[in-house]
């Protein structure tokens, strides 16, 4: 049948996770970083969806498309483990054994933050700082979902942090201004395994590309409870 139902562009979503989030019926997800209809017949054609994109990926358009099936969208969200399209926000205890605790305390607990702000939103682009730095630009759950992530992650390392699905932006264009106007050594991505935090990481792969720069590229994936991916 023809009928409206929305459409999305897939060159101009970044990743946020909000239309996921919106999406009560489940229609859409997140695949590989990108929002995408994963079935037409979960698509009410209501457009939640639109108003919470903060880029604009999302229309309405009318094509050939299967019929909004009700029936099937309630059982899906009656069996349905997550309360809603995004696994960053099922909720979980994550049980930690003792012999753990007792190696955290004993572990160096030195600081290794080295520079402020570190927010992606605050940082200016030609701070000082940058200059000859190894830039580590992390997702803002990271630093708790990760024990050692100082002596891991930030020692040596230039930070910026954030989130585009609760900032609701975009960092390309920031991102690629401080790599365009400092000499930098590199740059490592960290981020979580939920899927709204693929924009960190393509926001990153675009700005790198916008730059110009050639530089070596490490992006690392945590689970929820810390492991590394």
């Amino acid at each position: 049948m023809i009928r409206k139902i929305i459409r999305i562009d897939e060159d101009a979503c970044i990743g946020c996770g909000l239309c996921a989030d919106a999406c009560h019926e489940g229609a859409i997800g997140m695949v590989d970083g990108k929002a995408k209809l994963l079935r037409d017949d979960y698509c009410d054609g209501l457009g939640d969806c639109l108003p919470v994109c903060p880029a604009g990926a999302i229309t309405f358009e009318e094509r050939e498309a299967a019929a909004y099936d009700e029936a099937a969208v309630k059982s899906k969200q009656q069996t349905d483990k997550l309360p809603c399209g995004c696994p960053g926000s099922h909720a979980k205890r994550i049980d930690r054994a003792q012999e753990e605790d007792q190696q955290a305390l004993s572990a160096d607990t030195s600081s290794r933050l080295s520079q402020w702000p570190v927010q992606i939103k605050l940082v200016p682009v030609n701070a000082p700082y940058f200059d000859k730095a190894h830039l580590l630009i992390a997702a803002d759950c990271t630093a708790f979902a990760c024990g050692d992530f100082h002596s891991r992650f930030l020692k040596n390392r230039i930070a910026v942090i954030g989130c585009p699905k609760l900032d609701g932006t975009d960092y390309t264009d920031k991102l690629a201004e401080i790599l365009r106007n400092n000499d930098m050594q590199s740059v490592t991505v960290l981020r979580m395994e939920v899927p709204c935090c693929g924009g960190i990481e393509n926001a990153a792969r675009r700005a790198l590309e916008q730059s110009g720069k050639d530089l070596p590229l490490q992006v690392h994936t945590l689970s929820v409870d810390g492991r590394i991916l």
